[in-house]
């Protein structure tokens, strides 16, 4: 059952397998040696204090030294096997958050949209150190406790043989089985109960993610003591489910040791009943309790595994997520591109039951052309610019890029031929160079600040006490909103693409700011394919063209002076958004 759930998560011990290996030797050597050593030296240890025909000599120099001996070979034994475990553990818990990880940069943008953040990270963090547990602990358990059972066993039947008496092999032959009820009934219930568990954690993970991502709105709007009291709920959620789990998992062992108490009455029975010596009836004894000290830490195992599935149920909604973005089977290359891009006869929508977001759509894009995108929110324009980065797939159409379906393209390669300026700048925690050198790593110095020079961004960043090697912090919390958006514009410098999207690149600039970088963009436009999302009418001056949409449709193209006399949709925008400016140019006078 556990290789048949398992087995295809196994592989993550190959690179360790020497150290794995080891650790398991060395877990059968202290099996070896407290179930059927220690029995076997308390058999000969207990005569020496309550018989008086003692041993001497070296009979019983040879049962002294016997016990140190028993006892290193169960503490080195220990020792190796709980390192070694460990060691591969923890290599095997990085390999597995390494590949839950790559899988969640493989999917497409689509699959965010459906699954909160702080979920994701409690896939990541919790429900794969769950399931390293069951890869790694739970194998060594499945070798460590059998052979101390088997050893154990092994000494009673010796024992038998002595005694000429079958009945202590009868005893836990008998009552070993007892000790699976238990473990069955208990663990049905622990796989249903940890996976409310691991899906509360998400929860408590998502509104942790939530509420610190959000600070400024949170204190703007006094909402300190609704957070605290989302986060309470949250949280007293989660240890009510944990509870649960806590509460049937510490159950088995009460009841293993329940059985076992009943086992050893009778073996004390019994042994009384047949006159048999102290030391052989305290190694039966003690051979007894071998038998069921694994028994009861397979009965943990069971309820780890129980957990772990629940977790790796978790961790396969990621792994075995749907790429509705997918790799081209026999991708063209693209080489050197002009920069032409056609719309043919596209539609789209997000999901299947979501409305279509882009009707029958065509356009004639040519290289070079800055072509901005008009219309009311929600109309699609950046729809239309997210299928030319192929972050989502055309469900009717194509969308080519000098004559080449991006879906005959790798996403890499055909993303290296773009620069994308979003609305939100994100940076990561990093210095500013380095932030720059996302578009290409392998910049030099120099590169990355005549890039920086472009975007007007070099005077601020040389007036920071570090300049370049400045630390950004988290999200570029340190930085202005200006200087966040200025530091994304050099990368789209620094990238030099043939084709570029600025999602309202200059939203969040001043005014001195804005006309700098409408100089810099339109010198970088020159001989660029370019598309404007404009949300702002004063960034699309320099367009060559507009493309108006309404309702997932392009309604009307041409510039400025052709569409305001001839469109009203464009025309109720262009005025609408002129009031605006004109009333807050007055309200700042």
């Amino acid at each position: 059952m556990i290789l048949k759930r398992f087995g295809a998560y196994f592989k993550y011990l190959k690179p360790v397998r020497v150290q794995f290996s080891i650790g398991l030797i060395a877990g059968l050597v202290y099996a070896a040696s407290s179930g059927f050593g220690l029995p076997l030296v308390i058999k000969y240890l207990v005569p020496l204090v309550t018989q008086d025909d003692k041993p001497t000599g070296w009979l019983l120099a040879g049962i002294l030294i016997s016990i140190p001996a028993v006892f290193f070979l169960r503490a080195i034994g220990s020792f190796i096997n709980s390192y070694y475990i460990a060691y591969t553990g923890m290599h095997v818990l990085e390999q597995l958050r390494i590949s839950v990880f790559a899988r969640i940069q493989e999917l497409p943008i689509a699959f965010f949209h459906s699954n909160n953040i702080g979920d994701l990270m409690s896939r990541v963090q919790g429900d794969t150190a769950q399931l390293q547990t069951a890869i790694v602990k739970v194998v060594d358990s499945l070798i460590k406790e059998p052979a101390t059972l088997i050893s154990a066993g092994a000494y009673l039947v010796y024992l038998s043989t002595q005694e000429n008496d079958v009945t202590f092999i009868l005893i836990a032959l008998a009552s070993v089985p007892a000790c699976v009820l238990p473990i069955k009934a208990i663990g049905t219930r622990i796989v249903k109960k940890a996976s409310q568990a691991q899906k509360q954690a998400g929860q408590l993970n998502h509104v942790l993610n939530e509420s610190l991502s959000a600070t400024r709105e949170i204190r703007s709007y006094n909402l300190e003591t609704r957070e605290v009291n989302r986060f309470s709920e949250a949280c007293r959620d989660f240890l009510l489910k944990s509870l649960k789990v806590v509460k049937y998992d510490k159950m088995l062992t009460p009841l293993i040791e329940l059985v076992t108490s009943l086992a050893i009455v009778l073996a004390l029975y019994m042994a009384v009943q047949r006159n048999i010596d102290e030391g052989a009836l305290a190694s039966i004894l003690a051979a007894l309790y071998m038998c069921y000290q694994p028994v009861k830490k397979l009965g943990g195992v069971s309820n780890t595994v129980k957990k772990a599935e629940a977790s790796l149920d978790r961790l396969e909604y990621i792994l075995d997520a749907e790429d509705t973005v997918p790799e081209a089977i026999n991708p063209t290359p693209l080489g050197n591109i002009a920069g032409n891009i056609r719309f043919d006869k596209v539609s789209f929508r997000y999901t299947q039951d979501d409305g279509t977001v882009l009707r029958n759509v065509s356009a004639e894009i040519k290289a070079g052309e800055a072509i901005a995108l008009v219309g009311p929110s929600g109309a699609g324009k950046s729809t239309f610019a997210n299928l030319v980065l192929r972050f989502y797939d055309v469900i009717e159409g194509h969308v080519l890029v000098d004559g080449i379906d991006v879906r005959n393209v790798t996403k890499a390669d055909l993303r290296a031929h773009m620069a994308l300026v979003s609305q939100e700048s994100v940076l990561f925690s990093d210095t500013i160079a380095n932030n720059i050198r996302v578009a290409r790593p392998d910049a030099t110095v120099e590169e990355v600040q005549t890039a920086a020079r472009m975007a007007f961004a070099h005077d601020f960043i040389e007036a920071l006490d570090q300049g370049y090697e400045t630390q950004v912090g988290e999200r570029g919390s340190l930085l202005s909103g200006g200087q966040r958006q200025r530091i994304s514009i050099a990368r789209a410098f620094l990238k030099n693409a043939p084709i570029i999207i600025l999602d309202e690149a200059t939203s969040a600039l001043d005014s001195e700011s804005e006309h700098n970088i409408q100089t810099a963009l339109e010198e970088l436009s020159k001989g660029r394919t370019v598309l404007i999302i404009a949300h702002r009418f004063s960034t699309i001056q320099h367009a060559d063209r507009i493309f108006v949409f309404d309702d997932g449709e392009i309604v009307a193209t041409g510039s400025h002076k052709e569409l305001y006399p001839t469109n009203d949709l464009y025309q109720s925008l262009y005025d609408k958004q002129a009031k605006t400016v004109h009333e807050t140019q007055d309200s700042s006078d």
